[in-house]
């Protein structure tokens, strides 16, 4: 009477384990991509909210300006203290879902919206209070093939 497994039935079961895992993983993998996905949409459409409504209790000046003056270079800290610290439009910035950051590369009123994503391990926004245009700053394309500074 045996009371142990031998080692060719341990390979079989550590084999078909291997097996059942490869095929499952990359399912789940795509989720987990999905997901960051709509956060991604979900938080630059919080943004958007934001910026617009402070455009509008601001007599149509973005917030990026400091003083709330557009003569003035637009700056990230200015930015972030007129949505959160000041008037409260957002209890704290969202984090762009792929690098975790809520920092914005801020453009200048006169300079062009980049075509690929800027320092994307440190800026998870890309921000023109000119045109009050956010967009998220992530290289490459979703799931469906969209760019994602075309989100």
């Amino acid at each position: 009477m045996r009371k142990a497994f031998t080692l060719a039935e341990i390979l079989i079961v550590v084999g078909i384990i291997g097996i059942i895992a490869a095929i499952v993983l990359p399912e789940f993998q795509s989720h987990t991509q999905k997901a960051k996905e709509t956060a991604a949409k979900d938080n630059l459409r919080i943004l958007r909210n934001a910026i617009e409504f402070y455009a509008v209790q601001h007599n149509g000046i973005p917030p990026g300006y400091p003083d709330g003056d557009p003569a003035n270079l637009p700056t990230f800290p200015a930015f972030r203290l007129q949505l959160v610290f000041d008037a409260h439009y957002l209890s704290e910035l969202p984090e762009n879902p792929f690098n975790d950051t809520y920092q914005a590369e801020v453009l200048a009123d006169g300079e062009p919206f980049p075509e690929e994503a800027v320092s994307p391990d440190f800026y998870g926004w890309i921000y023109k209070p000119a045109t009050k245009t956010i967009k998220l700053n992530w290289p490459g394309t979703d799931s469906t093939g969209v760019a994602y500074l075309d989100y």
